[in-house]
C-alpha cells in the first residue's frame, strides 16, 4: 500500500474576512467572469518608492495563482519578495474607509498607507 502525501501550499498573503467580503462585493457589482482573479502586486512610484497594485485581472504568464478563502489571487512571481506575509484588510470607519496593507517587509511607509520602501 502506497502512502499519499498531501502537499501544503502556503499562501504568501492574507486577506481578512472584511477584505474578502468587500472584494466579493466589488467582483459581483462589476459582473466579472470567473477567469478574472484578484491581482496583488507592487509597482514603482508613490511617495515612499513602491505602491501597491490591487484589482481584478486575467492571469499572465509569470503569475503564481493562489486561492484564499475562495478568492482566486494572482501575483507576479517577482513581486513575492515585497509581499510575503502581507495582510490586506478592509476598514470602514468614521475617519478611514478602504483597503489597508500591513506589510512586514516595508522599511518605511507613507502617511496614506498605499506606498512603502523595501
Amino acid at each position: 500500500m502506497t502512502e499519499v502525501k498531501e502537499k501544503t501550499i502556503i499562501t504568501p498573503i492574507t486577506l481578512t474576512d472584511g477584505a474578502i467580503k468587500q472584494l466579493t462585493k466589488i467582483r459581483d457589482e462589476q459582473n466579472l467572469p470567473e477567469s478574472h482573479g484578484l491581482r496583488v502586486g507592487v509597482k514603482g512610484g508613490g511617495c515612499s518608492g513602491f505602491s501597491y497594485i490591487l484589482g481584478f485581472d486575467t492571469q499572465k504568464e509569470n503569475d503564481d495563482i493562489f486561492e484564499i478563502n475562495g478568492m482566486k489571487v494572482l501575483m507576479e512571481k517577482a513581486h513575492a519578495i515585497y509581499l510575503l506575509g502581507i495582510e490586506i484588510d478592509w476598514l470602514e470607519g468614521l475617519n478611514n474607509r478602504g483597503f489597508t496593507f500591513n506589510n512586514p517587509n516595508a522599511k518605511d511607509t507613507c502617511g496614506c498607507g498605499t506606498s512603502f520602501s523595501a
